[in-house]
């Protein structure tokens, strides 16, 4: 918050002090004179009244005529404008009356016990020989069911684990078990049997938010030695996209809340207490600071909901391999950028549509595709079964093709 600033005011001389003290010292310097007398007769009273009379009435006749040419001093429009205004101002008004914002330690009180501690174990060999479950790594995850025991974290927090612990806030730890995990968009969701006192998160929509709005991260920055760690910021950007896998088929939320290693898999929250994303990544170049992302829990909801349902997500295909090393040999050739197909899989879509290893694709219905990512970050924007237009590149030649999306899960 700014510091108020005063700003020194100019000293005021009122001249009607100055105007008295000159006429009291000119009093005193001035020989006596014969003063007429200082109360006034009587007609001088009556022209007086007389006078202000006259004023009252040609300042009601003023006034009256003032009020008839409004409409042509002022334009209807302008009127019009200033009412417009005024109910906008009303409307935005009643607009955020009806939003009710928390502060953080309220929020961090609310949604802190939803907020859990994952840690992946793996096997490792000792150096005696023998095989032994240890720690591989940590993240966070938070409780979106609390009857059934039911958490989402990243993909990438739990990858590989042989076994999977889940720490609660009262102190408990319990195994989990995979319900389903997706690499596809690094989400995966897991379930813990013991069920008593859990609390749940409130989902939000993210859908709806706004550059510059206030968000708080709560994760487990570390491991459990700073577990449910809080920390505060603003949307820095909505529709960011990084090529990460899993994180590619997203418009990413950018944030400047802080976020570090063990924060991968909790909840970004708003300032209503509701999760809007799951914090998932960040930039960790030299020189750069406050650039971590979040997938939108409203786009990461349909595959959350898939993974309970069934185990496996679904997504919209091509089914082909895609080999970026082609965008190397592109800008030293001062070609145009693509998805370089590596691998076409017999029968699939591509195949199907008449695209061969080689071909490089730049446009999917017109929207300029320049890696894998941005290939994948356009094809998750359909359905299984949709209609695409492919633009692509082969032998220097431009070409389209119509194709018909297939499917691919999570467990291919």
């Amino acid at each position: 918050m700014d510091n108020e600033t005063h700003l020194p005011q100019d000293d005021i001389t009122d001249p009607s002090a100055n105007a008295y003290n000159e006429n009291k010292e000119l009093k005193a310097i001035s020989p006596p004179q014969q003063q007429p007398p200082l109360i006034h007769p009587k007609p001088k009273k009556i022209k007086f009244v007389a006078t202000a009379g006259l004023c009252l009435i040609s300042a009601v006749i003023g006034g009256l005529t003032t009020v008839a040419a409004v409409p042509y001093i002022y334009p209807t429009s302008t009127v019009s404008a200033i009412s417009t205004a005024k109910s906008s101002l009303t409307q935005v008004a009643n607009l955020t009356a009806t939003q009710t914002t928390f502060p953080v330690t309220q929020i961090a009180k609310n949604v802190g016990p939803a907020v859990v501690g994952v840690s992946n174990f793996q096997a490792s060999q000792s150096r005696l020989g023998n095989s032994d479950v240890q720690e591989a790594g940590s993240g966070t995850g938070f409780i979106i069911d609390a009857q059934k025991g039911y958490i989402v974290t990243n993909n990438h927090v739990i990858d590989g684990a042989q076994k999977i612990t889940v720490s609660l806030s009262d102190g408990r730890i319990l195994v989990a078990k995979v319900i389903g995990a997706d690499p596809r968009t690094d989400l995966a969701v897991l379930q813990i049997s013991d069920t008593k006192n859990l609390t749940a998160v409130t989902m939000g929509d993210s859908s709806k938010l706004e550059v510059g709005e206030s968000v708080i991260a709560i994760g487990n920055p570390g491991g459990t030695e700073f577990a449910r760690s809080v920390t505060t910021g603003v949307i820095s950007a909505t529709n960011r996209t990084l090529d990460i896998q899993g994180e590619a088929g997203f418009n990413l939320i950018q944030t400047d809340a802080a976020i570090n290693p063990g924060n991968s898999g909790g909840p970004l929250v708003d300032s209503q207490g509701q999760v809007i994303g799951i914090t998932s990544a960040k930039y960790a170049e030299t020189g750069f600071e406050g650039m971590g992302f979040a997938i939108p829990i409203s786009d990461a909801t349909p595959t959350i909901q898939q993974l309970i349902t069934s185990g496996v997500a679904k997504h919209p295909a091509l089914l082909v391999s895609t080999d970026d090393q082609y965008n190397t040999y592109a800008q030293s050739s001062n070609k145009p950028l693509g998805a370089y197909i590596s691998e076409v899989t017999p029968n699939g879509p591509a195949a199907k549509a008449g695209l061969v290893k080689g071909d490089v694709i730049t446009k999917i219905n017109n929207i300029s595709v320049q890696n894998s990512s941005d290939l994948i970050h356009e094809l998750y924007k359909y359905n299984v079964g949709s209609q695409i237009t492919i633009t692509y590149i082969r032998n220097e030649q431009t070409n389209q093709v119509q194709a018909t999306l297939g499917e691919i899960s999570s467990n291919q």
